[in-house]
């Protein structure tokens, strides 16, 4: 039985398509203005009847792409799967084996989804400035897994809370201690919230901006969007390249996550987030 009428059809399709113009309206402005004649003010999207395609040749060039990329790569690599295992192993502690005191912890993750990360820029800089550690990659990946934590230990309990006791039961009867029962049975069930928490770590720590710009001063030491600060003040007044050098950092993220939308939505729709 069709639930649906054609005018509702017609109508969801009318707002989607209204929906993926507007996404992609800023794009296409700024691959218009990426294109066309170093020196020029790009208006509107005028297509250029000649493209510079060699403006994205340049951008990566003038904002050393290749330092950049080598810096995020590293602190993606400090960041995610740091974050992903310990959040891992606290939600299935919170979620799945219920330990004392476990409303307490969760109740002061809960807390910490409500601060406002600004709020905790200034605190931070001054404690890594007592360590020793600003201006190195070291003063962006430790707080950011600390920041992260509270919403990934959350996303990771919501999945193990719905994971049926029976399971943990049965192993236990076979002789599974807690940490085989993490591993063999929990994790392997786990995998689409843990890829699902992977893919949101890597494009929030990619696209990470202000902490970069305040803990490094040194620009191929951060992100590349804590890069895009510094290529604005150096390439503020060439549009054109200023807009080639963003689609460059943006692509990357568009990249990773056009390749797991499929799993993120698997996540999802797998009640990884229910609870």
């Amino acid at each position: 039985m069709n639930l649906t009428s054609r005018s509702e059809r017609v109508s969801g399709r009318i707002f989607l398509i209204a929906l993926v113009v507007v996404t992609l309206l800023p794009f296409l402005s700024m691959l218009s203005a990426a294109l066309q004649p170093r020196g020029t003010v790009p208006t509107g999207l005028a297509w250029p009847s000649d493209p510079q395609w060699s403006n994205f040749a340049d951008a990566f060039t003038a904002a050393n792409m290749g330092a950049l990329l080598k810096s995020s790569m590293l602190i993606v690599a400090g960041v995610v799967p740091i974050g992903v295992l310990i959040a891992t192993m606290a939600g299935f502690g919170l979620g799945h084996l219920r330990v004392p005191g476990g409303h307490i912890a969760f109740g002061l993750l809960l807390l910490g989804l409500t601060l406002p990360f600004e709020a905790v820029v200034t605190p931070l800089y001054y404690q890594m400035r007592d360590l020793g550690l600003l201006n190195t990659r070291w003063a962006i990946i430790l707080p950011l897994i600390g920041l992260y934590m509270p919403f990934a230990v959350f996303w990771m309990r919501a999945h193990f809370t719905n994971v049926p006791a029976e399971l943990s039961e049965a192993a236990r009867v076979d002789g599974s201690n807690t940490w085989q029962l993490f591993w063999r049975i929990h994790v392997p069930l786990a995998r689409p919230a843990i890829a699902s928490l992977t893919i949101l770590l890597f494009l929030w720590t990619w696209n990470q901006f202000l902490l970069a710009i305040v803990m490094v001063d040194d620009a191929t030491k951060r992100t590349m969007a804590g890069a895009l600060g510094a290529f604005q003040g150096q390439w503020g007044t060439d549009l054109v390249l200023l807009c080639a050098g963003s689609l460059l950092i943006l692509t990357p993220t568009l990249i990773v996550f056009l390749i797991f939308q499929r799993q993120f939505i698997k996540a999802l729709l797998q009640g990884s987030v229910k609870g």
